[in-house]
């Protein structure tokens, strides 16, 4: 019978806690808001599913009619005329069937790709600090199963309310009018119908939140174990047995509670069927005694059978409705959590282009990094609640300025400030205190799309897109042509390299750009900034653990992408920056000491100390070999 689908026992697994969740004000307006420019094609499903709900009355009446007064009577013509009516309703049904599942799909991927791509547009304007607090699997899921959660307010939700209870309400009348004492005889077994509903859902609520959460401990192993880095780690520690044991573990307490809930639904199933057999075992007895009496027609008798089926189903999932409707609005507030963080960064009300002047100038800069209730959420993160630790200051009063084509370089120890500094320019976060300008002008007063076009970077760990070397090349130039892909290349130190690979510009770099050496995914990423052109090149240890072969010939690469622009550069290696028209030293989020390379070796200080002791351990590591 339908109504013990496998969508009962799916809702009655729903989480108990959602029953008594409290929703946030006015969240139900903002749904239909939301809804706004799907209301005609709702209104479309609607009028489907009370049709629908309709028809699914008809049959049973249909029934008794060509038994009564066809089949005891005799009516040839009136039998076959009833048969092909029923066979006509059969066929509207399915095309009403048709057109509903139309309206329900148009609506429902349509509201998918709303929500999922206005989370999408609001999270890639986070501040960084946004993802690296944010665990990346529960951010995911928003876009998957909380999405895809909401729109099943609009489509089976809504349908199983309004289905269901023109069902419900016609089915009762048919029977109460064919027969009110065999209504209410079937309808004294429904207690005992709702028994297992209420016994095994509470059960089957506890198993599924435990089977989730195992399930998300599983795939939390895969996801560190899968990525490139973590397979490389599992490799070079050679643990395999403990990988296994580990994941074994997590997948066979999967396995044990899927068991258990597949028995346990079994068993719930069964109960409904049982319950549902002896309704119609009931029906049956008294309506044949009553038909034997005459006071209950065959006809009628059937159609009360039919119709009993069709009775039991909507009370069951009616039953559930406050769970199912909960759990359509809990995810749409899900979703509506993440929208409604405020984006740190964003465009003044009238603000400029960049106007491509170079110069750049820190005045006084003070910066703090923003508390985790101004970034994100405690239902993103692996906590029940968010820090609530006040942060420190990182960079205190910071003052430089770089004329257009100048190079600056910042040096000094891991946690000093260095790469901050470098966020704040192109904006990846704001200044707390002080003012950073560029071309004169306060970094918060230009659009922030011309000053990112203005800036480029290179880093130590140079991301790439698990993408072909092309798409990751024009991702700063879509426009570029083949031509001033390969001058790139070639400014690059990286051209024979790709013209020597089977797919050339086509060649896919695999995740993170692991398929290429580390100098190579340095030399590309120079190629790209290279396309990119800006006036502004921020460098941040570009050459950092790379080997000498690899080091030289990026740094050539980085020589020519300096060369005319202005540039920032941050520097391990104390070799590479002597030319520079300017050093600082930063220690302690402060600018200790600045000037030129001979200035710097002359004063002392911690300039001098840093030099002296790369120096020792150049000469060391030269004796050593």
């Amino acid at each position: 019978m339908s109504m013990m689908g496998g969508g009962v026992m799916r809702r009655m697994a729903h989480d108990a806690e959602i029953k008594n969740h409290r929703l946030t004000k006015g969240l139900v307006s903002r749904i239909l808001r939301f809804a706004k420019p799907y209301r005609p094609l709702i209104l479309v499903f609607l009028v489907m599913v009370i049709i629908a709900a309709g028809l699914a009355v008809a049959p049973p009446l249909l029934f008794k009619q060509i038994i009564d007064e066809g089949v005891l009577k005799g009516n040839r013509s009136l039998v076959i005329t009833l048969a092909v009516t029923v066979a006509l309703l059969a066929l509207l049904e399915a095309g009403l069937g048709l057109v509903q599942r139309w309206c329900s799909a148009r609506i429902g991927e349509g509201l998918i790709y709303d929500l999922r791509t206005r989370v999408f547009d609001h999270v890639l304007q986070m501040p960084v600090a946004f993802f690296t607090r944010t665990q990346t699997g529960k951010l995911v899921s928003r876009l998957n199963s909380d999405v895809i959660g909401a729109q099943q307010a609009f489509t089976s939700t809504l349908s199983t309310v309004v289905s269901n209870l023109i069902s419900l309400v016609l089915v009762l009348v048919a029977m109460l009018v064919l027969s009110w004492k065999l209504t209410i005889a079937a309808l004294i077994l429904l207690p005992i119908f709702l028994i297992p509903a209420r016994m095994f859902g509470r059960k089957l609520a506890e198993l599924t939140r435990a089977q989730m959460q195992l399930n998300g401990d599983m795939s939390a192993v895969m996801t560190e174990r899968f990525s490139v880095s973590g397979a490389l780690l599992v490799k070079l520690f050679g643990r395999p047995q403990d990988e296994h044991g580990r994941f074994a573990e997590r997948a066979g307490a999967v396995r044990d509670v899927s068991v258990k809930i597949a028995m346990n639904g079994r068993i719930f199933m069964t109960s409904l069927t049982l319950v549902a057999a002896l309704a119609t075992a009931l029906v049956y007895g008294v309506g044949g005694l009553f038909t034997i009496d005459g006071t209950l027609t065959v006809g009628t008798l059937t159609a009360l059978a039919g119709l009993l089926g069709r009775l039991y189903g909507p009370l069951t999932q009616l039953t559930n409705l406050r769970i199912d409707v909960m759990s359509a609005l809990v995810s749409f507030e899900r979703v509506f959590e993440v929208l409604d963080l405020k984006p740190m960064i964003a465009d003044a009300e009238k603000a400029r282009r960049f106007d491509g002047a170079a110069s750049v100038e820190f005045d006084s800069v003070n910066f703090t990094y923003p508390g985790p209730d101004e970034v994100s959420l405690a239902s993103l993160e692996s906590v029940a609640s968010l820090d609530q630790r006040r942060n420190t200051t990182v960079l205190h009063d910071v003052s430089f300025r770089i004329e257009p084509g100048q190079t600056v370089a910042l040096v000094g120890p891991s946690g000093a400030g260095k790469t901050t500094i470098t966020h704040l320019l192109a904006r990846l976060y704001d200044a707390t205190g002080g003012t950073v300008r560029v071309g004169g002008v306060d970094v918060r007063e230009l659009q922030l799309q011309s000053l990112q076009d203005a800036v480029g970077y290179v880093t130590q760990d140079a991301h790439m897109f698990h993408d072909t070397i092309r798409a990751n090349l024009t991702y700063a130039r879509p426009d570029a042509g083949e031509d001033e892909m390969f001058a790139a290349l070639e400014a690059a130190q990286v051209r024979r390299l790709v013209e020597n690979l089977p797919d050339g510009l086509d060649t896919v770099v695999g995740e993170r750009g692991y398929r290429l050496s580390g100098g190579e995914r340095q030399r590309l990423a120079i190629a790209r900034l290279l396309l990119k052109a800006p006036p502004i090149v921020v460098l941040d240890e570009a050459t950092a653990h790379l080997d000498s072969e690899s080091e030289a010939a990026v740094q050539r690469a980085l020589d020519l992408a300096m060369r005319g622009r202005t540039s920032l550069v941050i520097a391990h290696r104390l070799s590479t920056i002597r030319n520079a028209d300017l050093i600082l030293v930063v220690d302690g989020g402060r600018v200790v000491q600045q000037g030129r390379h001979p200035d710097l070796l002359a004063a002392g200080g911690p300039y001098a100390e840093l030099y002296r002791t790369q120096f020792a351990e150049r000469v060391a590591v030269g004796e050593a070999g």
